[in-house]
C-alpha cells in the first residue's frame, strides 16, 4: 500500500545511500571561477542582484522556425539546393534581352515549387510549435506572496520556490529542499531523460527536510552558487549557503526537467536552471543528418545533366558563332533576309565570338528544361505521403500498447528497401524485457516445471527428450511454462510442490521458507493498493525485483506495507495468513560494481539477520568456507539456467550477534557520513566487513521471453539475404542458445568463437602485467581470426560468428578491423556478446563504412541510441525501457517482428518507387528538353524556343508531375502477401537493380530516343504537307502545339506502360494531364494574343478541325512507344526480373505454390546474386 502521512519512512536511517556521494572539497573549491559562476538567490526572485543577472526565462522553443526568420531562413534553405540555385539565376537573367521566353514564364513554376516547399516547412514547424505552447502553458504551483498559486511553466524564473505533487513532471532543474517524506527522499523516474523505467532515489539536505509544509517558507532564504549551464546529466558541482553556512551539492539533490516524480506525494525545491538552460534543453541537439543513397546519386544525375545542359548550350553557340560568321562574305550578307546590318549585338556577324557566347547564355536557358525543378518537391510529397502510409499500416499496429508504427523522419523511406545489414539490441528488442519468475533451485533442489522457449529450442536442436531435475518429463506440446488458473505478470512458475502451500511437504522446507523470506523482504519495491479493485501492485526499481517479490507474493510470502522502519508480509502458517514485521535496520543497495543488494533485519524473535541476493560470480565468494551441503548443485543448476537463457540470482543468509552488529553499524555510519575523497572506498570497506561467511539457501532463474514472432521474423529475414547481427550485453552461452531460440542460429551451422577465456590470458591477468595482457590479448585474436577464416573457407555449411566484449575490443583495432570485418561478412549471423554501448556504436561504424552497404540498427533502451544514430537507418522499439531509441529513432515500432513488414513490404514498395519515380523524371525532361535542341538545330540555332512560354512553364507542374506522384504514393509491383512469401525479392532493392547506372543511363537514352522520334516524325510528316483546309502549310505555332501534344501524350502514356498496379487516382492523373492540356489550349488560345502570343485560337481553329493533327499525333505516340514496349516484352520473356516472373505465375493463376518457394529461373539468378554479394564483400 502507499505511505500514509503517518507511516513515513526515514529512508537516511536505514539506506547505506553510496550512491549520494556529494561534491569534493577540490570540486567545491572551483566555484567562482570560470565555469561555475551561476548565483541564485532562493525563495527571492525579485532581489536587485538577481535582477541584474538576467537568466534566462523558462520558455522553451523547439521550432526550426520564428515569424521573423520564417521566410529568409526558409529561402536559404530552398537555394542550398543546386537546381533552384540555376531556376533562380535563370528568372533574374530572364528579365534581359538573353532570355527566349518571357521572364513570368519562368517565375511562376519558380514560386510554386519554392512555395509548395515553404509551405511544408511551415507546416511542420507550427507542429513543433503547438508542443512547445502545450509545454509552456502547463500549470505548476510557485510560492509568491507567503502563498503557493498556480502559474505557467513559461512563468517561472530562477530562484522560484515551487511545490511538484506526485506523477507531475518537473519544470525545470529544480534543487530538492524536502518533500512528503520527513527526511526528504524523493521518488524520481527519468525515462524521458536516459530512457531508464527503474526509480531514482533522490536526497535533500537534513536542514532543509523540516520545511515540509507550505507554512515553513515565509522566513526561508538561501543563496546557491554553482555551474553554469551545461548538458551533462550525471553530475553537478554547487554549494547551498544556508544561515550562513555552506553546504557541498550533489546531483542527488538535484531534480532535472522533464523527469517524474514518483512514489512521493509532494516535493519543495528552488529552480536553478530554467529553459533552454535546463539539462535536457542542453542536450537537446539535432540528430545527425542522414541522407539515402538514392538521394546522393540523384545529385549525380543532376550534375550529369548540367554538364548535358552546357554541352549542348556551347555546341549550339559554336554552330550559331560559324554560321554568323559566314554570314558576311566580302562585305555581303549572305542571309540578306534577316537583315543583320539593324540587328544587335546578339546577332552580329562583324562579332561573331561575341554573338556565340551571348547564344551560350541563352542556351542554358533554353535547355533548362533537361532540369527538373518539381524533382525535389515531388519527392518530398511523395515520401511524406508513404510515410503516411507506413504510420497507419494496421499490420504494424501492435493493440496490447495501442502503439502504431511511426516514420519519424521521411527522408530515408526507400532506403528501408536496400537494408544489408541489421544489427540489433537483444533485451527489449529480441525479448519483451518484462522478466518472469520461471525456475529456482533450493537447497540443491530445482523447482519449475515446463520449459523456455530457449530449452524447447535446444531440444529440437539436440532432438533429444528433455527432463526436468526431478526426472519428470516435462510438458512442451505448446512450447510454454505449464500454468494453471490465471495469468499474472512477472510470475510463470508452477510446480505442485511449492504452490499452493504443499512446500511445508518437502524435506527442506526450513531452507525453502527462508528463501521466500529474502525475496519478499530484501528489495526496494513500494506497495501500491488499487482503490478501485483492491489488488495490490509494486513499484520496484527493476522489472527482476518486481518479478521476486510478486513469486514470493503467490508461494504465500505476500510484503504488503512498510513503514517507518518496518516490512509487513502475510505468510502462511499451518494453513492460516499470520502478519508477521520485520524491523529493517539497514540497507546496503545493488550497485553494478557490488552486483549484490543486502538488508539487516530484526525478527519477532529479536533475531538479527542479514539477507543477502547477488550475482553468483560474486557471491560464491562470501560464502562460508564451512559445510554448504548443496553448493555444487546449485552451481549446476545455475548452468543449466544459463543454457536455457535465464537470468540467475544467488540467494543466501547469515544470522548476526548483537555486539558485531552494534561495531559494524557505528563504523558504517561513520563511513556514510564522510565527505572525503575515500568516501565510496570506506563504505565499501564496511559492507565487506558484513557481507561474509554467508549461507547459501539456493538460486532463482527469471525469463525474459522473446517477443512474438522473432524466430519467424528473423528467418524471414535471412531468407531475404539480409545479414543480422546482435549486439547483447549477455554471457556467451546465453546469447548462443537464445541464438537457437530466435532462428538466428541454425542446426549444423559452424560456430566461429573469438574469447580471450583462455588459461593463458587469464594466468596472465593474475599477474597484472598490463602490456603482456594486451599485447598476448592481441595476438591471441588475431590468431583466432586467421583461424575463423580458414574455418569458413573449408566449411560446407553456412557459418555463425561469436565473439566477446573482451575480444571484440581488440578486433575493432584498426590493425585487425579489416580482417574481423571480412570474416565476419562472410558468415551469415554475427554474435557480440558483453557489448558495451560505446562497441554497439563502433561496429555499427565499421559495417556501415567497410562494406558501403546499408545498415540498420535496432533498439529499445538509452544504450543503444550511439548504435541508432550510426547506423544508415535507426529503428526505435517503444518498448518497457522508455522512448529514448524511439527519440533518436529515424523509424519507430512497438515490436521487432513488424521489421519484417517494414523492410520486405513497405521498404521494397518505397524503394521501387523513388526509383522508377526518379528515372521516370529524368526521361520526360530529356524527351521534352531535347525537342527543343532539334528544334534549335533545325532553325541554325537562333535561340528561338520550339513552344510557347507557358506551354514550358506548366510542362513539369501540371502536364506530367501527378501522375509521377501517383506512381511514388501507390504503385505495386506484387501485393504484400507475395512480398513475405517471396521474400528473396527484397535483394532487388540491396543490389540496387533498378537504380544503377545502366537503368539510369537507359532511361536517359529512351529519352533522346523518344525526343528525336516526336521531333521528326512531326517536322519531316508535315513540313511540305498542306495541313488547312485552304491550303496552307503548317506554321512555327501549330508545329509548336502538335510536338507539345506528342510530348505530353507519350510522356504519360509511357508512365503508364511502366505502371504495375492500377487504382482510380493514377488513371486520373494520367489521363487528366492529357485531358488538362487540351483544357488549357483552349482557355489560353481564347484570351488575348497580346497575352496568348503564339497559342492565340492555334487549336480552335487549326489544329482541332485538321485530322492530319490528330492521325500525327496518334502515330508518333505509338512510335514513341514502340522501342519500351519492345524491350520490356523482350525482357520479360528471355531475362525477367525477379518481379517479372511471379507477376507472370500470378496472372497464369499458378502462382499458389509453397511459402519461399521460387521459379526456377528467379532460383537461378538469386543463386547467382548471393555469389556477387560474398565477392563484392571479399573484394573490400
Amino acid at each position: 500500500m502507499a505511505f500514509g502521512r503517518n507511516e513515513r519512512v526515514r529512508f537516511s536511517k536505514i539506506y547505506s545511500l553510496s550512491c549520494f556521494r556529494p561534491s569534493t572539497r577540490d570540486e567545491h573549491g572551483q566555484i567562482g571561477q570560470k565555469g561555475y559562476s551561476r548565483v541564485v538567490y532562493c525563495n527571492d526572485p525579485d532581489n536587485l542582484e538577481a535582477v541584474q543577472l538576467r537568466y534566462r526565462g523558462n520558455y522553451v522553443s523547439t521550432t526550426k522556425y520564428t515569424a521573423v526568420n520564417f521566410i529568409p531562413k526558409s529561402l536559404f534553405e530552398q537555394f542550398r539546393r543546386v537546381a533552384n540555385i540555376y531556376f533562380l539565376v535563370v528568372a533574374c537573367v530572364s528579365f534581359s534581352p538573353l532570355a527566349p521566353f518571357r521572364a513570368s514564364s519562368i517565375l511562376f513554376p519558380l514560386l510554386v515549387v519554392i512555395g509548395a516547399t515553404m509551405a511544408k516547412e511551415g507546416v511542420e514547424d507550427w507542429r513543433r510549435r503547438k508542443q512547445d505552447i502545450k509545454a509552456n502553458n502547463r500549470k505548476i504551483h510557485v510560492y509568491r506572496d507567503r502563498s503557493f498559486s498556480e502559474r505557467k511553466w513559461k512563468d517561472l524564473r530562477v530562484g522560484d520556490l515551487v511545490k511538484v505533487y506526485k506523477d507531475e513532471y518537473f519544470p525545470a532543474d529544480l534543487l530538492l529542499l524536502s518533500s512528503s517524506y520527513p527526511d526528504g527522499i524523493c521518488y524520481v523516474e527519468t525515462m524521458n531523460l536516459d530512457g531508464e523505467t527503474n526509480l531514482k532515489l533522490k536526497h535533500a539536505f537534513d536542514f532543509t527536510a523540516s520545511l515540509n509544509d507550505d507554512n515553513s517558507f515565509h522566513q526561508f532564504k538561501a543563496v546557491v552558487k554553482c555551474e553554469d549551464p551545461n548538458e551533462d546529466l550525471y553530475s553537478f558541482i554547487g554549494s547551498l549557503n544556508y544561515n550562513n553556512d555552506p553546504h557541498p551539492l550533489s546531483l542527488q539533490q538535484i531534480l532535472l526537467r522533464d523527469s517524474k516524480l514518483r512514489n512521493t506525494e509532494y516535493i519543495y525545491g528552488v529552480v536553478i536552471f530554467t529553459g533552454h538552460d535546463t539539462k535536457v534543453m542542453q542536450n537537446a541537439t539535432d540528430p545527425p543528418s542522414k541522407r539515402s543513397k538514392i538521394e546522393r546519386r540523384m545529385d549525380k544525375i543532376i550534375y550529369i545533366l548540367f554538364s548535358t545542359l552546357i554541352s549542348i548550350s556551347f555546341i549550339g553557340s559554336i554552330f550559331f558563332g560559324l554560321r554568323t560568321h559566314r554570314d558576311l562574305n566580302q562585305g555581303s550578307y549572305k542571309r540578306w533576309y534577316l537583315e543583320p546590318s539593324r540587328t544587335t549585338v546578339l546577332y552580329d556577324p562583324k562579332r561573331p565570338v561575341l554573338a556565340a557566347f551571348l547564344h551560350f547564355l541563352t542556351g542554358l536557358m533554353l535547355y533548362g528544361y533537361l532540369i527538373p525543378i518539381s524533382l525535389y518537391v515531388s519527392i518530398e510529397m511523395v515520401k511524406v505521403l508513404q510515410s503516411i502510409f507506413i504510420n497507419q499500416d494496421q499490420d504494424m499496429y501492435h493493440e496490447e500498447t495501442n502503439r502504431p508504427a511511426r516514420a519519424r523522419t521521411s527522408n530515408l523511406n526507400e532506403e528501408l528497401g536496400q537494408v544489408d545489414t541489421v544489427l540489433s539490441d537483444k533485451t527489449g528488442t529480441l525479448t519483451c524485457n518484462s522478466m518472469e519468475f520461471v525456475k529456482c533451485s533450493i537447497a540443491g533442489v530445482s523447482y519449475g516445471r515446463g520449459m523456455t522457449e530457449v530449452e524447447l529450442a535446444l531440444v529440437k536442436r539436440k532432438n533429444i527428450e528433455q527432463l526436468d531435475a526431478a526426472g519428470n518429463t516435462s510438458n512442451i506440446s505448446d512450447g510454454h511454462t505449464v500454468k494453471s488458473g490465471k495469468s499474472i505478470k512477472g510470475f510463470n512458475f508452477s510446480d505442485e510442490r511449492i504452490m499452493d502451500g504443499q512446500w511445508v511437504n518437502e524435506p527442506n522446507s526450513d531452507i525453502i521458507q527462508k528463501f521466500f523470506r529474502v525475496l519478499s523482504i530484501c528489495h526496494t519495491a513500494i506497495p501500491d493498493v488499487n482503490k478501485d479493485t483492491g489488488e495490490l501492485s509494486y513499484e520496484a526499481e527493476s522489472p527482476d525485483e518486481a518479478a521476486f517479490v510478486i513469486a514470493a507474493r503467490e508461494v504465500g510470502f505476500e510484503f504488503f506495507q512498510r513503514t517507518q522502519t518496518s516490512i509487513y508480509l502475510h505468510e502462511c502458517e499451518n494453513g492460516k495468513k499470520v502478519d508477521r514485521s520485520y524491523e529493517l535496520l539497514n540497507m546496503i543497495e545493488f550497485s553494478s560494481a557490488r552486483k549484490r543488494m543486502s538488508v539487516i533485519v530484526r525478527n519477532a524473535e529479536n533475531q538479527l539477520i542479514l539477507l543477502c541476493k547477488g550475482a553468483d560470480s560474486v557471491m560464491f565468494e562470501k560464502l562460508s568456507k564451512e559445510s554448504q551441503p548443496f553448493e555444487d548443485q546449485t552451481k549446476n543448476h545455475i548452468n543449466k539456467y544459463a543454457e536455457a537463457g535465464l537470468r540467475t540470482l544467488v540467494i543466501a543468509y547469515r544470522p548476526l550477534d548483537e555486539e558485531e552488529y552494534k561495531a559494524w553499524k557505528e563504523e558504517f555510519l561513520s563511513a556514510k557520513t564522510s565527505v572525503s575523497n575515500d568516501r565510496d572506498n570506506l563504505v565499501d570497506a564496511a559492507t565487506e566487513k558484513i557481507e561474509r561467511d554467508l549461507i547459501l539457501l539456493g538460486a532463482t532463474a527469471v525469463e525474459d521471453k522473446l517477443q512474438k514472432g522473432v524466430p519467424e521474423c528473423i528467418e524471414k529475414l535471412a531468407d531475404a539475404g539480409i545479414k543480422i547481427w546482435v549486439l547483447t550485453g549477455d554471457k556467451m552461452e546465453t546469447a548462443i542458445n537464445i541464438g537457437y531460440a530466435c532462428h538466428l542460429l541454425a542446426q549444423g551451422m559452424k560456430q566461429i568463437v573469438i574469447t580471450l577465456d583462455s588459461p593463458d590470458i587469464n594466468a596472465l591477468g593474475k599477474l597484472g602485467d598490463r602490456e603482456a595482457i594486451t599485447k598476448a590479448s592481441r595476438e591471441s585474436i588475431e590468431k583466432q581470426l586467421r583461424e575463423g577464416r580458414s574455418q569458413l573457407e573449408s566449411a560446407k555449411s553456412s557459418s555463425a560468428l561469436i565473439i566477446d566484449g573482451r575480444s571484440l575490443a581488440y578486433a575493432l583495432d584498426k590493425n585487425l578491423e579489416s580482417l574481423f570485418l571480412r570474416l565476419a561478412t562472410d558468415c551469415s549471423s554475427v554474435i557480440c556478446c558483453r557489448s558495451s554501448p560505446k562497441q554497439k556504436a563502433l561496429v555499427t561504424k565499421m559495417v556501415k563504412e567497410g562494406t558501403r552497404k546499408t545498415t540498420l540498427a535496432i533498439g529499445d533502451g538509452a544504450n543503444d541510441v550511439g548504435m541508432l544514430q550510426e547506423a544508415d537507418i535507426g529503428v526505435g522499439i517503444s518498448g518497457a525501457e522508455g522512448m529514448q531509441a524511439v527519440m533518436a529513432s529515424d523509424f519507430a515500432i512497438a515490436q521487432f517482428r513488424f521489421l519484417e513488414r517494414l523492410l520486405l513490404v513497405h521498404g521494397h514498395w518505397c524503394y521501387r518507387r523513388i526509383a522508377m519515380m526518379i528515372c521516370y523524371f529524368f526521361y520526360k525532361n530529356i524527351a521534352f528538353g531535347f525537342t527543343l535542341f532539334w528544334f534549335e538545330a533545325h532553325a541554325s540555332f537562333s535561340g528561338q524556343p520550339a513552344y510557347n512560354d507557358w506551354y514550358m512553364s506548366f510542362y513539369n507542374v501540371f502536364f506530367t508531375s501527378l501522375p509521377v506522384i501517383a506512381l511514388g504514393v501507390f504503385d505495386q509491383d506484387v501485393s504484400a502477401r507475395l512480398c513475405l512469401k517471396y521474400p528473396r525479392l527484397y535483394q532487388e532493392g540491396v543490389q540496387n537493380i533498378l537504380f544503377n547506372w545502366p537503368r539510369i543511363l537507359g532511361w536517359m537514352f529512351n529519352g533522346v530516343l523518344s525526343s528525336m522520334i516526336i521531333f521528326f516524325i512531326c517536322k519531316n510528316s508535315t513540313i511540305h504537307q498542306a495541313f488547312r483546309e485552304d491550303g496552307h502549310v503548317i506554321d512555327y505555332e501549330i508545329l509548336g502545339v502538335l510536338m507539345y501534344t506528342c510530348v505530353v501524350w507519350a510522356v504519360n502514356c509511357q508512365m503508364a506502360l511502366s505502371i504495375n498496379y492500377f487504382t482510380w487516382i493514377q488513371h486520373f492523373f494520367i489521363w487528366g494531364s492529357i485531358f488538362f492540356w487540351y483544357v488549357f489550349l483552349v482557355i489560353y488560345g481564347y484570351l488575348k494574343p497580346k497575352w496568348s502570343t503564339t497559342a492565340y485560337r492555334v487549336f480552335v481553329e487549326a489544329c482541332a478541325p485538321s485530322p492530319f493533327y490528330w492521325m500525327t499525333t496518334f502515330l508518333v505516340v505509338a512510335s514513341t512507344l514502340l522501342p519500351y514496349f519492345l524491350y520490356r516484352a523482350f525482357q520479360t520473356r528471355f531475362h525477367p526480373m525477379y518481379h517479372d516472373e511471379i507477376q507472370r505465375r500470378r496472372s497464369e493463376g499458378c502462382e499458389a505454390v509453397t511459402p519461399g518457394e521460387l521459379p526456377g529461373r528467379v532460383k537461378d539468378k538469386m543463386n547467382h546474386l548471393s555469389e556477387r554479394m560474398k565477392h563484392s564483400h571479399r573484394e573490400i
